[in-house]
């Protein structure tokens, strides 16, 4: 995409000017002026709790402000609601996904369509998802039921929802956090068409090969503060990331490899292991791995192909047949706290639907998985002081900064997943099952949760890392795996294959089995 076109239409579509927002103990939005632009995509970037998500749920309805105006062509408009929001055609997926699990994939996006008729009707709706479906390679069932689906099904989802939607303004909250490469590729050539059409476009995301991809101008907030509005032409990543922390930012040295030993007892192995797919999920196929400590095993595939699944079996979340042993003792099977008690930790896709009590304070989950260390008087009272110095212990070691006495709930989503990843990464862990690691990381974070990854091998972890950043994989594993339909249809060492190959076995267009080393 080239440069912003000189003959760009520059009535401005909405002006936001003076926004503020405050919630207990922190101030999220301070005295901010924004102008969004028909014709033209406009990329929203900052560090986690920068205050992104807090302005465009403020623009969408979802959030009142405290003081500052909106203007809507040129008039003051208020917006109480997101039903006022969408009045004026404004939608927004947002990243914590705004679904009805219950519901089908059709009627979920049906209860989002204007001038919905008294009685559905499922043929028209079914056929217009597989239509879009189809044509920028976001396929779902629209009969399969939401609850059973993966995150990265459910974000699929949400992007139906928008493009099938009247909205001129599309806000977009993080929108490729799970599309695999050539996903991603349809979703930008679906917003270059929308931005032709005159569609105006926020892009609310921490990835900077996406702004320089799409994106037309650029906003970066920084505390809560506007920094600098650019034009996507006049900047490059360092300016960016500069602006965005005040300083530059050292990026993760490539891990030298350390030599794995393989002759030892695996912390874990899979041997024959299948599981029956109950309801939607995917079944997963005769899966045979080990993971031996100090070794970082990849796992590649696009997101519904059994990585959720493959998690969970290796938590005890969902049973199987075959067997599974954890540093040689078989647990197939097990519950939960048998399997955490064997120092198996877990950093799942989506922090706030399993890994948090949403209700409950970041210092209260911080305690939630390691009760015993801090309980007193036989279970009559906790050592908040004690999880108080840990907690604090576990983020400064990280670098992280997330408030302990917030909700879970209230977090953005990047300030929850680091939470979780100080807790997790502060058990001293044997295996550490890692899914989606650094999804919704602004790059500070991502590095250092890298940098903690890292730490954990060379402490003689071992690390089932589930991704579908390619570079990521082939950076930090040393051998990787990719799932295809419940199947490994791979076995690799990052040296000896490409990430052209991977990305044919990801998408089933190239199978080829490998055994086991």
């Amino acid at each position: 995409m080239g440069d912003i076109n000189n003959e760009l239409d520059e009535r401005i579509l909405v002006s936001m000017q003076g926004i503020t927002k405050t919630f207990p103990g922190v101030l999220a939005n301070d005295n901010i002026d924004l102008d969004i632009h028909p014709y033209e995509i406009h990329a929203l970037l900052g560090e986690n709790g920068a205050g992104k998500s807090t302005l465009m749920k403020i623009l969408y309805g979802f959030y009142g402000a405290d003081s500052g105006e909106i203007y809507y062509q040129g008039k003051p408009y208020q917006i109480r609601s997101p039903h006022d929001a969408r009045g004026i055609q404004i939608g927004m997926v947002f990243q914590d996904l705004n679904l009805i699990p219950a519901l089908s994939v059709a009627e979920n996006i049906a209860l989002f369509l204007p001038n919905l008729p008294a009685v559905l009707n499922h043929q028209q709706i079914n056929e217009q998802i597989e239509d879009v479906s189809k044509r920028y390679s976001l396929h779902v069932n629209p009969n399969a039921k939401v609850a059973n689906l993966s995150i990265g099904e459910q974000q699929k989802v949400e992007i139906l929802k928008l493009l099938l939607s009247d909205a001129k303004l599309l806000i977009l909250d993080e929108p490729t956090r799970v599309l695999a490469p050539h996903e991603l590729e349809g979703l930008f050539i679906v917003l270059n068409k929308l931005r032709e059409d005159g569609y105006a476009i926020i892009l609310i995301t921490h990835k900077m090969n996406e702004v320089f991809s799409c994106a037309d101008r650029i906003t970066v907030l920084r505390k809560g503060r506007v920094v600098n509005t650019v034009l996507r032409s006049e900047v490059n990543e360092n300016d960016l990331i500069e602006m965005m922390f005040a300083k530059r930012i050292t990026s993760v040295e490539t891990p030298e490899k350390q030599a794995v030993d393989r002759s030892g007892t695996p912390v874990l192995e899979l041997s024959s292991v299948s599981t029956t797919g109950e309801g939607d999920a995917i079944k997963l196929d005769d899966i045979n791995l080990q993971i031996f400590p100090g070794e970082i095993l990849g796992v590649a595939g696009v997101s519904g192909n059994g990585q959720k699944e493959l998690s969970d079996l290796v938590l005890g979340i969902i049973g199987s047949s075959g067997k599974k042993l954890i540093n040689g003792e078989n647990v197939t099977n097990r519950s939960i706290p048998v399997v955490r008690k064997k120092g198996v930790v877990y950093i799942p896709e989506n922090p706030l639907m399993m890994a948090a009590i949403p209700f409950m304070t970041v210092l209260e989950n911080f305690a939630l998985t390691n009760t015993a260390s801090y309980i007193r008087f036989g279970g009559l009272a906790m050592d908040w002081g004690q999880i108080h110095k840990d907690a604090l212990a576990a983020q400064e070691k990280l670098g992280f900064d997330v408030p302990l006495y917030t909700i879970a709930k209230a977090l953005s989503g990047g300030n929850l997943q680091r939470s979780v990843i100080a807790r997790e990464m502060s058990r001293q862990p044997e295996l550490i099952v890692a899914s989606y690691l650094t999804r919704g990381l602004d790059v500070q974070s991502a590095n250092a949760a890298r940098k903690a990854l890292i730490r954990a091998r060379e402490s003689g972890a071992g690390v089932l890392f589930i991704s579908e950043d390619l570079d990521e994989l082939f950076k930090y594993c040393d051998r990787m795996v990719v799932l295809y339909q419940g199947r490994i249809v791979g076995v690799f060492t990052p040296e000896e294959t490409d990430i052209y190959e991977i990305g044919h076995l990801m998408t089933g267009s190239e199978v080829l089995y490998a055994a086991e080393e």
